[in-house]
């Protein structure tokens, strides 16, 4: 979740979108996770609701 790390070439964006996303789920109370295998990746994003 390094911000502008990127696999684009340096034209096609600043690979700041997940590492936004990391901080703001972060700010409230969440946490991502990621599974990865050779036929792709899932993520998934858990928020926890506090009263």
């Amino acid at each position: 979740m390094q911000p502008f790390f990127t696999t684009k070439k340096g034209t096609q964006g600043t690979g700041l979108g997940l590492s936004i996303t990391h901080d703001i789920v972060k700010a409230l109370g969440g946490k991502i996770d990621y599974q990865s295998d050779k036929n792709g990746t899932i993520m998934s994003i858990k928020l926890t609701h506090l009263s």
